[in-house]
């Protein structure tokens, strides 16, 4: 995440507390957790679990980008939402340097297909101009890998149609959801727009910065961090089936009380070098990662 825009962000969070207050008022209880990665939901078959291994290995993808695997988790991640190569995989902002696009792009190429939903292009913001153009430069760069991506517009409030409905097997949003309770409405149009974009049955990945339940939720957002119960609902409430979620990208070292927020932590590092090697041995924030579905009846 580029710095300008996690500081927009951080006011963008500032502004959105009420979103997020609105959206606790209709938390209730969910089904269980799933805390097994191995569980019936990972359902990823030999073939893709095979070709993942190549690719999670292969020269597309930075040093800096592996040593990022200890703290996401991505095989265990994707096998969780059961991804598969043969599926068609849309990823919500992948931003300036495309961490996902590494493992995703090259194993869905020949069978599947993978769709990157960036920023609008028409947006005037500077660090989304600057995003969209490295973005880009880094696909142009391997066509080998990235040749076949397709990259369309997904954000509130002027491209909420990325793609023809009914046309996405699998859906992944990681680290999104706090940024759009920033702003009114965006939350729930963001999801809506997934819901359409998805085919009956298509599963819907969601993960983010996790709150803690032992200070106010609206106090968190601001330094980024959601409350799960009211992500489950927020995603419930636009139509979604929760059927569980994995302790896979879970960290116990997180605090979740640094006063700038979780941009403190790597790969941000916010502070810069102030106590650069504390947060280093933190790592990456702790996060929730959870599974939904639009129901199988659903248009």
């Amino acid at each position: 995440m580029i710095n300008a825009r996690s500081k927009a962000v951080a006011r963008r969070l500032y502004a959105g507390t009420v979103c997020c207050a609105l959206g606790l008022l209709v938390a209730a209880q969910a089904p269980a957790a799933t805390k097994d990665a191995r569980s019936p939901l990972a359902i990823t078959d030999a073939a893709t679990e095979s070709a993942l291994d190549r690719v999670l290995d292969g020269e597309q993808r930075s040093a800096a980008s592996r040593e990022r695997d200890v703290y996401r988790h991505p095989k265990a991640t994707l096998g969780f939402f059961g991804i598969r190569r043969d599926m068609t995989v849309l990823e919500v902002w992948p931003g300036k340097g495309g961490w996902w696009t590494e493992i995703l792009a090259p194993l869905l190429k020949e069978h599947g297909h993978y769709v990157a939903a960036q920023w609008d292009s028409k947006s005037e913001q500077p660090y989304i101009q600057d995003g969209l153009k490295a973005y880009q430069a880094k696909l142009a760069g391997d066509p080998v890998a990235y040749g076949k991506v397709s990259v369309v517009a997904l954000q509130y409030p002027n491209a909420l149609s990325p793609v023809p409905p009914n046309s996405v097997d699998l859906a992944l949003t990681f680290r999104n959801l706090h940024n759009w309770l920033g702003t009114p409405d965006a939350a729930k149009a963001m999801l809506t727009a997934l819901f359409k974009s998805l085919k009956p049955g298509g599963i819907l990945g969601v993960e983010d910065h996790r709150a803690s339940t032992s200070r106010p939720a609206d106090l968190q957002l601001k330094l980024g961090y959601v409350d799960e119960q009211a992500a489950i609902e927020l995603v419930k409430s636009a139509g979604f089936e929760y059927l569980g979620a994995s302790e896979i990208n879970a960290n116990a070292k997180d605090t979740k009380d640094y006063e700038q927020g979780v941009w403190t932590l790597p790969p941000t590092y916010r502070l810069g070098d102030k106590d650069r090697e504390r947060y280093k041995a933190i790592g990456e924030s702790d996060r929730f990662t959870l599974k939904f579905r639009k129901p199988v009846d659903a248009r």
